[in-house]
């Protein structure tokens, strides 16, 4: 026997020990990452795009609707959320720079579960990777946070040269492009993925795991089998109307995450092809999703598996004329997340703000471990439980414009964005209670005065320890 599977059987003898709780193993983790979903799509039961599965599994679990990423671009998000710091504290603002190179000796999410006898996995995309140029290599990976991994590659990659590029001038990791794939779901690298935790799933069923699927649409390019993209055809598809007159009272750098404007310069009806792509791609996820869950309840496990489901950010599709992500808006700061399995309350949904950075004080809470890191969020039990418990904490978000930064805080009514030092680039306040859609910027009105005090000093904060 391995020394970890004679490590986890130590484990669960001392917990034997103590009481009633003898024959209850400590739960396992399935940890699923999407890339680059919005958060009104998949898992909130959108009229039009189509997401079963994670809809079934926020049914069993709380979908919190107002979470938030620190930093809305892959490797700052994911490198947060993965070791529980902010992205001034790790100074990880790009996706070139490891965290490691910056701060070497943290102890990550993953990590601390090697750290305490679970067999821990990835398959795809869980720390950054090009999206797609780097897939079926390591990427930005953590060789310290895994016990074994898969870098899967499908034919979505295989195929690349078949896929459409409406924005030429842009690599396919920042285009609109498309393609209907030939083939079957198990064929591309979402299946792939899908398919190596299964197995995994199977193999270490009988110790505790911690597994994450890390999968890699609805990113670009949209690449989806040709079956998802029936499911939207294509005069359901619409653009919202833009105008400059959407953009007069918004600074500049707020704006600029796309050039040309609106929509990277493409027409109308290529906007329009790339939505339904898009769709298609959340669709596709989806079904993999389903597959990971139909696994777990097939081997018995999904009562004593606690599943947490991602998106490192959200995402443009148009609206303002934006597309993707790298702003302080909104629709690029919340993304979806949702926990379910032990300790979890089925069908909960919490209103409350809250960050990624909760994530890693959450998990480690729900299966008993205690992180050695000292952590930028809190766990987020209390509103397991009762997702409509009292929650004061606001949740913060920036974005850097070269040596220019933003940092914006949410409340449960207000957002609140400075550029520059001070706000002297800009300055952003938005009523979620009669705005929901950031449509009109108060930061000029005079009647807003008292509320920008109000939330001027929130944000320095978090600023200030830069």
């Amino acid at each position: 026997m391995s020394f970890r599977a004679l490590l986890a059987v130590s484990i669960v003898a001392t917990f034997a020990c103590v009481g009633p709780a003898a024959d209850v193993r400590r739960p396992n983790v399935l940890f699923i990452a999407v890339d680059d979903m919005n958060c009104d799509l998949g898992c909130y039961g959108h009229d039009l795009v189509k997401s079963p599965n994670i809809d079934r599994l926020a049914k069993r679990g709380v979908v919190f609707e107002r979470a938030y990423t620190q930093y809305p671009l892959c490797s700052p998000s994911r490198s947060s959320l993965l070791t529980g710091k902010r992205p001034d504290a790790i100074a990880i603002y790009d996706l070139k720079t490891h965290f490691r190179d910056t701060t070497p000796g943290l102890v990550t999410l993953p990590q601390l579960f090697r750290q305490n006898g679970y067999f821990v996995a990835r398959a795809g995309k869980i720390y950054h990777y090009g999206n797609p140029g780097q897939i079926g290599t390591n990427g930005l990976d953590d060789a310290e946070s895994w016990d074994e991994v898969v870098n899967p590659a499908g034919r979505d990659k295989t195929e690349e040269h078949l896929i459409t590029n409406f924005t030429p001038k842009r690599g396919l990791g920042s285009s609109l492009s498309i393609m209907a794939s030939e083939g079957m779901d198990e064929e591309q690298t979402d299946g792939l993925v899908a398919s190596a935790v299964i197995s995994m799933m199977e193999e270490h069923q009988n110790e505790p795991f911690f597994l994450a699927a890390g999968f890699y649409r609805p990113h670009c390019p949209y690449v989806a089998p040709k079956g998802y993209f029936d499911l939207y055809p294509l005069e359901n598809i619409s653009m919202p109307p833009v105008s400059q007159a959407d953009i007069a009272n918004v600074p500049p750098p707020a704006l600029e995450s796309t050039k040309p404007w609106p929509w990277f310069g493409v027409s109308e009806d290529e906007a329009r092809r790339s939505k339904q792509a898009y769709y298609a791609a959340i669709s596709f996820v989806d079904a993999q999703v389903g597959r990971l869950l139909d696994s777990l309840e097939r081997l018995k496990l999904a009562e004593n598996t606690v599943v947490v489901f991602w998106s490192d950010h959200g995402y443009f599709l148009g609206e303002k004329g934006l597309w993707k992500k790298t702003s302080c808006f909104e629709r690029v700061a919340r993304a979806p997340m949702i926990m379910a399995g032990p300790g979890v309350a089925d069908g909960g949904i919490c209103r409350s703000p809250v960050e990624f950075l909760d994530i890693y004080p959450t998990v480690a809470d729900l299966c008993g471990l205690n992180a050695s890191e000292r952590l930028d969020g809190v766990s987020l039990k209390p509103l397991l439980s009762n997702p409509q418990a009292e929650w004061d904490r606001p949740a913060y978000t920036q974005q850097h414009r070269g040596n220019l930064r933003g940092y914006s805080v949410r409340t449960a009514r207000w957002r609140y964005t400075e550029w520059g030092e001070d706000g002297k680039a800009g300055v952003e306040l938005y009523d979620h209670e009669a705005d929901p859609d950031e449509n009109v910027n108060l930061a000029d009105d005079e009647r807003r005065a008292g509320r920008v005090a109000e939330l001027k000093p929130l944000l320095h904060k978090v600023s200030a320890q830069r």
